[in-house]
């Protein structure tokens, strides 16, 4: 599997988010194109401590048991589920989000160290390679989900 650490991996995945337009079109689901790159931006932010999020007791319960299951997938599933804090009904401007998404995902390119999170509130506890498998292919499906 590609690495969100390797600084020839990560510039892969940039240059597909640089082939998205405010035009671009979902081939599923309900976000628009701005919508879903705030959506990715606000679960890397998760990664370095910026975004918090409140999970009730039983979804972590839930996310602690599915970790692995989910982390082992060759790739996320159409239409899998989204936490309420990275839903939005509103729009957003989409050269802001998008280049917002890019310069947070360049930031992996540091390295692991750039991980500031041990404890995910839904997943539990993750090392570099379980933050590596969860931004890549949450990153890459909403990629593909846009037909990049």
């Amino acid at each position: 599997m590609k690495s969100i650490f390797n600084p020839t991996d990560n510039k892969e995945i940039i240059n597909r988010i640089q082939k998205l337009t405010s035009n671009s079109q979902a081939l599923w689901g309900k976000m628009s194109v701005d919508q879903m790159l705030k959506h990715i931006n606000d679960a890397i932010l998760v990664s370095f401590n910026e975004k918090p999020l409140k999970v009730p007791f039983i979804f972590r319960i839930l996310g602690r048991m599915m970790k692995g299951s989910v982390l082992k997938q060759p790739k996320f599933a159409k239409n899998s589920p989204t936490a309420k804090e990275f839903k939005y009904a509103e729009n957003f401007d989409f050269e802001t989000v998008k280049n917002e998404l890019i310069t947070n995902f360049s930031r992996f390119a540091q390295g692991e160290q750039a991980i500031k999170c041990a404890n995910h509130p839904f997943w539990g506890k993750m090392n570099a390679e379980d933050w590596n498998n969860l931004q890549w292919k949450h990153v890459d499906h909403h990629l593909r989900q846009f037909g990049v």
